[in-house]
């Protein structure tokens, strides 16, 4: 059972190593969502604003990463 528990604890830290990360990113696309569906931002101009916005969160969080 011990196994099982420390498989799945490693497939699950593969996919959400850094909460924060996976937080920041989830809230920028629910805000970039918004914009296209509640204030009629073109959704070209809202993919184009996912790159350098996870771009900008990956490079945040491997700036945190050596000090933990």
């Amino acid at each position: 059972m011990k196994l099982l528990q420390q498989i799945w604890h490693e497939l699950i830290g593969m996919f959400i190593d850094d909460g924060a990360l996976a937080a920041q990113v989830a809230i920028m696309v629910a805000a970039i969502t918004a914009a296209v569906k509640l204030a009629g931002v073109p959704p070209l101009w809202a993919a184009a604003a996912l790159v350098p916005g996870c771009l900008a969160i990956l490079a945040a969080s491997i700036q945190r990463a050596p000090r933990k």
